[in-house]
């Protein structure tokens, strides 16, 4: 047989013994980068609504022989576990968003949410937290939740440890056309949420102090044993947004809006 055309057959059969394995999925080959710039003044991903791409939404798909069901929406979601962080082999690469995978932006893959989403990540060891912008898939490990990119992993101090048991929150930012709509007709309710705790106490104890020091109700809800402190509802959007604002000034910065 010609050496062109051995050749040919060798390349070709370690490509698909590569896509059966599961391809870029496999990390056992990623590393940090080399000579990495300083990521300290990275900032956050700053939350805003965007609509969800058609190409990294498939509603499921299969990895490694496990399928998935990406959620309809994150609005509400929230999650503890494990996260990683992925680095050089990935970087200049394509996303499952389409876009290109920059692992000194703070950014993120997830399995199910939908693409993009914002999330706010804590690391539970430290309390550290950040905000990333999830435009990829993975990581297709069992036990792991989200994948987070090296700027995001630096922020949290995890890189040498290289997992970390974090909490997961979407910041959930709605269509503003569908708000101005429904602003109109009066048919939603705005809450704020102000803060989320592993413990309800605390969180009963600051929604009274909320609640006497602003003249609003609040509300404290749970998911996956992560508590939320929500004030509201509020009927006008404007005085939500304008609250919304107050408190950031006023000692709670990761303060933002919902509506219902």
């Amino acid at each position: 047989m010609p050496r062109n055309n051995t050749l040919a057959i060798l390349l070709l059969t370690a490509t698909l013994a590569a896509c059966s394995s599961g391809g870029r999925y496999e990390l056992d080959d990623d590393k940090a980068p080399t000579s990495a710039p300083d990521v300290t003044k990275v900032e956050d991903a700053h939350p805003k609504y965007e609509p969800y791409s058609r190409g990294g939404n498939k509603k499921n798909y299969t990895v490694l022989g496990k399928s998935y069901q990406v959620m309809d929406t994150g609005e509400g979601y929230a999650d503890k576990g494990i996260a990683s962080w992925y680095g050089a082999k990935f970087h200049g690469h394509l996303t499952s968003n389409g876009e290109t995978y920059d692992m000194y932006s703070m950014s993120a893959a997830h399995k199910t949410l939908p693409l993009p989403s914002y999330v706010k990540v804590t690391n539970l060891k430290n309390n550290k937290t950040v905000i990333v912008r999830v435009n990829d898939r993975g990581p297709f490990h069992a036990d792991r939740i989200i994948d987070l990119s090296y700027a995001a992993a630096h922020r949290l101090d995890m890189l040498k440890t290289g997992t970390a048991n974090v909490s997961l929150e979407v910041i959930y930012i709605a269509d503003p056309e569908s708000s101005a709509l429904a602003e109109l007709k009066g048919t939603e309710l705005h809450y704020i949420q102000v803060v989320a705790s592993s413990s309800k106490e605390r969180l009963d104890s600051l929604a009274s102090a909320l609640e006497q020091k602003y003249q609003v109700k609040s509300r404290v809800q749970s998911a996956n044993n992560l508590y939320r402190l929500q004030l509201g509802p509020i009927g006008q959007q404007q005085l939500a947004t304008k609250l919304t604002e107050k408190l950031k000034q006023e000692g709670y910065p990761q303060s933002y809006l919902l509506t219902e």
